[in-house]
This record gives C-alpha cells, sequence and structure tokens, in this order.
C-alpha cells in the first residue's frame, strides 16, 4: 500500500489549498479516508474524515466550515480543499486509511496506512 500526499505549500492567510493523496496497492472504494496534521512542536491531530460512500464527512472543531474533504474512487485520491487558511493551519498534512469509521474517528491507533506527509506553511 502506497499513499502519496500532495499540494502544500507556502501560503498566506486566507488563502486556499487543496491537498491529493494518490493511493495504490488497496480497493480504494472500500476504505475510509482522512486527513491528520501535525504542527511543529505538536502532537498529530485529526483534521477530517470521510466514509465509504462519501455519505458522511467528520471534521475537527478547528476546520470545521473552512476544509471539506472529498474522494475521487475512479482516480483512487482523497483530497482535502482548505480555505481561509490561518496561521495556526501551518502543518505537516497526512493522509491515512482504514477500513470503516465505525469507531472513533480520530483515534490516531485506528488508521491502519499513512502518506508520507506535505507541508502547509500559512504566513499572516
Amino acid at each position: 500500500v502506497q499513499l502519496q500526499a500532495s499540494g502544500g505549500g507556502l501560503v498566506q492567510a486566507g488563502d486556499s489549498l487543496r491537498l491529493s493523496c494518490a493511493a495504490s496497492g488497496l480497493a480504494f472504494s472500500n476504505y475510509a479516508w482522512g486527513w491528520f496534521r501535525q504542527a511543529p512542536g505538536k502532537e498529530r491531530e485529526f483534521a477530517a474524515a470521510i466514509d465509504l460512500g462519501s455519505s458522511r464527512k467528520y471534521y475537527a472543531d478547528s476546520v470545521k466550515g473552512r476544509f471539506d474533504i472529498s474522494r475521487d474512487n475512479a482516480e483512487n485520491t482523497v483530497y482535502l480543499q482548505m480555505n481561509s487558511l490561518k496561521p495556526e493551519d501551518t502543518a505537516v498534512y497526512y493522509c491515512a486509511v482504514r477500513r470503516d469509521l465505525v469507531l472513533k474517528v480520530d483515534t490516531i491507533s485506528l488508521w491502519g496506512y499513512w502518506g508520507q506527509g506535505t507541508l502547509v506553511t500559512v504566513s499572516s
């Protein structure tokens, strides 16, 4: 299984970015997908998740209303659209995969595979 995250960069506060995570080595449509982030000196935290059928999306309170997670099963890719970015959104963003979202979505140990991370830096 390989997860390749991309799309990070340096932006100004208020700008938008779209992160992508391309997956291979697994049946993409049979899994739930998520994004986590880790700011400098802090622990990794949950940002967003989407279930198998895209019917349910979950967001951390800190990104709710600004971020949108989506998936394209035909392209084996999950996206994170980030709008109205703030300096506190600066972090390395990781995509992750798990079988379903029955249990708590923000529990890191329940996510099976992880991408390598892509750095997002938001300047004030």
